[in-house]
């Protein structure tokens, strides 16, 4: 027998067997059962989404010999016939092959005869968008008052090229892309009933690289049980997909996040060394760092399942939360860039220098340079990126977080919290009610490790809401402003020239600004 494709063979049926269009199998259904018929549907969504099967699969539930159901049998000789692709009153036409208005005009005079088999004469056409402004023109009037036998099923992947006249005639669904979780699923299956082994990551490869379609999950499906001679493992995908070993994008990350440029670029070399694709390695570098910011954000936020949860969660330790923001931007832009790189390699290896050579704060070449035999002495091992500046804590908590490297809310949290005890390692702060969000564990937990990394030693770090005496740096800042504020005024006030021009045009002084630094306490 002839092999047919995986993709043409478990093409759905059925409703209830297609995969990821819940929403528009739930409002046909509806409509089916209750008799509530549209004279033109219109289907719209990305390549290998179903917009042609769900095409086929209304033309059997209008069609079927059981009568008009939302779960046609499958087994009459119009379900047959429409499965076949022979059913003589299913009139499919490719409109970026018939755009001429001859041909429209044509397939619209044949529409006035009764249908030859089926209840319903139905005209499927396909990339819709690619018919001329003629070719729309002259089948405005059939569209809107078809005959009672007609019904019109149009898909397209560009919706936003047909007329709104013709939209405006039409019931649209917009089909969604298919989750990468749900594509997985529906090719295990498919593999079960072929009796082929295969490893999940494996298919999670394939998923990631269908973006979306089940059709072209389907056929690197196909094309991965032919490399892999049958056992679909991981490796062998890998292979076919030119896509990178997790193992290798944890050693890119591991390395930047300490410094050592030495160890990314070799990790580099060694990529280059097995063609794998830069391309690829950016992307997945991308997801890597989503997932990173995922974990720093909430532990609870990975799944559960994820083989590599805790190299994840080590990783989001080890790197400052605006440092996996700047890295996840470098990752985006040097993917981007690849075309105009003097070569894949130099554009992936640069995009690794830079995040090497950048910090968010805006300093360059912070990060440890590259290890020689010279330098080897001096360099700790893997020296992280924030030097650690030890120094015993006096009790002057305003200062200590004036002086602690740390943005955003963590810093905030800093500023705006109280000394309330300190006992050698651990410190325990209050905040004021009005300041209550930024308790938020994220937000202690940087705290945390900016107090371990200015101290360098550990330290316990404990967060309550409650009075505070007004000790803060916030405070105090407030404190310092209204000072200057003051002492501003009053030399204002006693200034001579200042005096001379209020008294000689009956001026008033309307707002006093101080210049210069704020004191310090």
């Amino acid at each position: 027998m002839t092999y047919q494709v995986l993709a043409r063979k478990w093409r759905p049926r059925t409703f209830a067997t297609l995969v990821g269009q819940e929403h528009v199998v739930r409002a046909l259904s509806h409509a089916l059962e209750q008799q509530r018929l549209h004279h033109a549907y219109l289907f719209t969504g990305t390549r290998g989404v179903g917009k042609t099967t769900l095409a086929r699969i209304l033309a059997k539930a209008l069609n079927c010999e059981t009568g008009i159901t939302a779960t046609p049998c499958g087994t009459c000789s119009s379900c047959l016939e429409i499965d076949a692709g022979r059913f003589v009153d299913l009139i499919e036409v490719d409109a970026a092959t018939n755009t001429k208005v001859d041909e429209m005009r044509q397939l619209l005079d044949n529409a006035a005869y009764a249908p030859s088999r089926g209840r319903f004469k139905v005209y499927v056409i396909d990339e819709v968008h690619m018919l001329s402004s003629s070719s729309f023109n002259a089948m405005l009037k059939t569209l809107e008052e078809p005959p009672e036998h007609i019904k019109f099923i149009l898909a397209t992947t560009d919706p936003q090229k047909i007329p709104v006249t013709v939209l405006s005639r039409c019931l649209q669904f917009n089909l969604k892309n298919m989750p990468a979780g749900a594509i997985a699923s529906h090719l295990e299956r498919v593999l079960g009933a072929e009796n082929i082994a295969a490893e999940s990551p494996a298919l999670g490869l394939i998923a990631h690289a269908a973006r979306g379609s089940m059709r072209d999950a389907l056929s690197l499906l196909d094309q991965a049980i032919a490399y892999a001679g049958g056992n679909v493992t991981e490796e062998a995908v890998r292979g076919m997909l030119g896509t990178v070993d997790t193992g290798h994008l944890f050693e890119v990350l591991e390395a930047v996040a300490s410094g050592d440029a030495s160890r990314a670029l070799a990790v580099a070399d060694a990529m280059e060394a097995r063609s794998l694709s830069p391309d690829n390695a950016l992307g997945e570098l991308g997801r890597l760092l989503h997932r990173v910011a995922l974990a720093q954000l909430s532990a609870e936020a990975l799944p559960e399942d994820l083989p590599e949860r805790e190299r994840v969660l080590a990783l989001a330790r080890s790197i400052d939360p605006e440092d996996a923001q700047l890295y996840y931007q470098i990752a985006l832009h040097g993917r981007r860039d690849l075309p105009l790189a003097p070569d894949e390699y130099a554009g992936f290896s640069m995009t690794l220098m830079r995040m090497l050579a950048f910090t968010p704060g805006g300093e360059a070449g912070a990060r440890a340079r590259p290890a020689t035999a010279a330098s080897a002495e001096t360099k700790v091992a893997a020296a992280p990126r924030t030097q650690a500046t030890p120094a015993p804590f006096d009790g002057d908590w305003p200062a200590l977080a004036r002086a602690l490297k740390i943005v955003g809310a963590a810093k905030q949290l800093a500023e705006r919290s109280e000394l309330a005890s300190w006992n050698g390692t651990r410190f325990e702060l209050a905040v004021p009610q009005e300041s209550r969000a930024l308790t938020e564990k994220s937000y202690v937990e940087r705290l945390k490790v900016a107090l371990r990394e200015h101290l360098g030693r550990p330290v316990e770090l404990a967060v309550t809401v409650g009075a505070v005496a007004g000790r803060t740096v916030a405070a105090l800042a407030e404190g310092e402003r209204r000072a200057r504020q003051d002492e501003a005024s009053q030399q204002m006030g006693a200034d001579p020239f200042v005096q001379e021009l209020v008294a000689s045009f009956d001026a008033t002084i309307e707002s006093i600004q101080p210049v210069g630094k704020a004191l310090r306490s």
